[in-house]
């Protein structure tokens, strides 16, 4: 299942990088008019898609789990960043609450994809 999270996130995160860098989607720096991207913002989506695209066609599952629990490190630090920043400015990319709220979606997907579920015994 998180192969398949992967693959997903990754191909959105990748279509939304490319599509923050076409005027016609991202007007005034507004994708879709809700979510602020930039150069750096689009490169970020670009790279993390690409990652996880790797993550969810071409290793095994463990390695899979590792990427997206990595993933879910970077946004979730990414999201606590832009929560807290003043300027609505991390690391040399414009957030705005709509883009806090996205990441910390995929943050808790990703969790809840990656870690492993415990599995106890069922008695008869």
């Amino acid at each position: 299942m998180v192969n398949t999270y992967a693959k997903i996130l990754g191909a959105l995160l990748f279509i939304a990088g490319i599509l923050g860098g076409i005027p016609a989607f991202a007007p005034d720096g507004m994708l879709f008019g809700v979510f602020m991207v930039d150069t750096v913002h689009n490169l970020f989506h670009l790279i993390s898609g690409l990652v996880l695209l790797v993550a969810g066609f071409g290793v095994q599952w463990e390695v899979s789990r590792r990427i997206v629990l990595g993933f879910a490190l970077v946004y979730g630090l990414l999201t606590l960043a832009g929560f807290l920043a003043p300027e609505g400015r991390v690391l040399g990319m414009h957030f705005n609450m709509a883009d806090n709220v996205l990441h910390l979606t995929f943050t808790a997907t990703a969790l809840m994809f990656a870690l492993p579920v415990q599995r106890y015994p069922t008695r008869l």
